[in-house]
C-alpha cells in the first residue's frame, strides 16, 4: 500500500511540474496587454517634463523614440495575443491528456504483468542476498587501483593477499603475499600462507617453491598447523608415505581437541593408510577453518588419489558416489558426469552396484 502511495504522489509531483510554468506563461501573456497604455502614459509625461523644461529637446526627443519602440513591440503583441491564448490552451489539453494517460497506460500493463502484492525486500536482505564474489571483485578492483599508486602499502598488500586467494587467484595471491612479507614483514603464518598459494596454483601440487615456504613457516614457528600438514603432503607426493604419516600424527597428537582441521588431517591419514576414507565432503567441512588455497590443494589431493584408486578397482559404488559428490562439492559438474559414465562403464555387469549407483546419482542430481 505504501508503494502504491508513493507512486501516486511522484505521478501528482509530474503533472504540477508540467502543468506549472504552462499556467505561469498564460498569466504573464494575460498582463502584457496592458503594456501600450503604460507606454502611452509615459510618452505622456515626456512631453509634460519638456513643456516645462525639466528635460532638454534633444533628451525629450530620446526617450520618445525608446518609449515608441516599445509601444510598437506591445502593440503587436496585445494584436497576437489571442492566437497565441488559444494555442496555449491546445498545448494544456495535449499535456494533460499525456499526463494522464501514461500512467493509465502504464498501470494497465504493470497489473497483468507485474507483482503489485509482492511484498517489501528490505535493504538488508538485498544486500545479504547479493553476490559475494562480486563483492570481493570490486573489493580487490579498489585496493589493486591504489596499490598501482601506492605499490609499497605493506597494510594494502595484507588486505589484498587473502581476498585473491579466497577468488581462487592464487598466482596474484602468491605475489601479494609476497609484498606483504617485503614490506611488512616475515611470519610463520605469512610463510605458510604464501606456500598454500603457490601450491594452489599448481592444482594442489605441493611444488619445491611452496616447500620452501612451508620449510621457512616451520622453522619461524615448529608448531604451525598449516606448514606441517602441507610439509606431510610434501613427502607424501614425494613417495615418502611413512615421512606423510609421521608428521600427521605428530600434527594430531599437538592438535587441539575442537580444532577443526582435525578431520582433514584424519582424512589424510586414511588416504594413506589404506583405511576406508570417509566421504570427502565431510573432510572440506572438517577444514572450513582452512583458506580457500589450503582447501583447495588439500581436496584436490584427495580426489586425484580416490580417482586413481577407482581406476584400479572399479566395482567400489560409494567410491564411484564419493568422487562424483567431490566434483560438486568443488563446484565442476563437468567432471561429475565425466565420473558418472566411467562408473556406469565400470559397473555394467554388476547389475546391483549400478543400481546402486543410479539410486546415489539421482540423490545428487546428476542421474541424466
Amino acid at each position: 500500500m505504501t508503494l502504491w502511495f508513493v507512486f501516486a504522489l511522484m505521478t501528482a509531483g509530474a503533472v504540477f511540474a508540467v502543468l506549472w510554468p504552462l499556467g505561469r506563461s498564460a498569466r504573464s501573456q494575460t498582463s502584457g496587454g496592458s503594456e501600450t497604455t503604460v507606454y502611452r502614459d509615459q510618452l505622456a509625461e515626456v512631453g509634460r517634463d519638456a513643456a516645462a523644461g525639466l528635460i532638454g529637446a534633444p533628451e525629450a526627443a530620446a526617450a520618445r523614440v525608446e518609449i515608441g519602440r516599445r509601444l510598437i513591440e506591445a502593440a503587436d503583441a496585445e494584436e497576437d495575443h489571442q492566437p497565441q491564448i488559444s494555442k496555449l490552451w491546445l498545448r494544456r489539453m495535449v499535456a494533460v491528456g499525456a499526463l494522464a494517460g501514461i500512467p493509465a497506460l502504464a498501470l494497465v500493463i504493470y497489473l497483468p504483468l507485474g507483482s503489485p502484492q509482492l511484498p517489501d525486500f528490505p535493504l538488508a536482505e538485498r544486500v545479504q542476498s547479493a553476490d559475494a564474489s562480486q563483492s570481493l571483485e570490486n573489493l580487490v578492483s579498489q585496493v589493486e587501483s591504489h596499490l598501482e599508486k601506492h605499490p609499497t602499502d605493506g597494510r594494502g598488500w595484507t588486505v589484498l593477499a587473502p581476498v585473491l586467494a579466497k577468488l581462487g587467484r592464487f598466482d596474484d595471491a602468491a605475489r601479494a603475499y609476497r609484498n606483504v612479507i617485503a614490506y611488512v614483514g616475515e611470519t610463520a603464518q605469512l610463510r605458510a600462507d604464501l606456500g598454500a598459494a603457490i601450491a594452489g596454483a599448481a592444482n594442489g601440487i605441493v611444488t619445491a617453491d611452496a616447500k620452501s615456504e612451508f620449510e621457512r613457516a616451520a622453522a619461524l614457528d615448529p608448531k604451525d598447523a598449516k606448514a606441517r600438514f602441507f610439509l606431510g603432503m610434501a613427502a607424501e607426493q614425494d613417495g615418502r608415505t611413512a615421512d606423510a604419516v609421521t608428521i600427521w600424527k605428530a600434527l594430531l597428537a599437538d592438535a587441539p581437541a575442537d580444532a577443526q582441521w582435525r578431520g582433514a588431517v584424519q582424512e589424510a591419514l586414511a588416504q594413506v593408510g589404506g583405511g576406508a576414507p570417509r566421504p570427502t565432503e565431510e573432510a572440506v567441512a572438517a577444514a572450513s577453518d582452512m583458506s580457500e588455497a589450503d582447501r583447495s590443494a588439500m581436496i584436490h589431493k584427495m580426489v586425484d588419489r580416490l580417482s586413481a584408486r577407482l581406476k584400479q578397482d572399479g566395482n567400489d559404488v560409494e567410491g564411484w558416489l564419493r568422487l562424483a559428490r567431490a566434483y560438486m562439492v568443488l563446484k565442476e559438474p563437468e567432471k561429475s558426469r565425466v565420473v558418472r559414465d566411467d562408473a556406469r562403464r565400470a559397473l555394467e555387469r554388476n547389475e546391483a552396484g549400478l543400481r546402486q549407483l543410479n539410486e546415489g546419482l539421482k540423490a545428487l542430481g546428476i542421474d541424466g
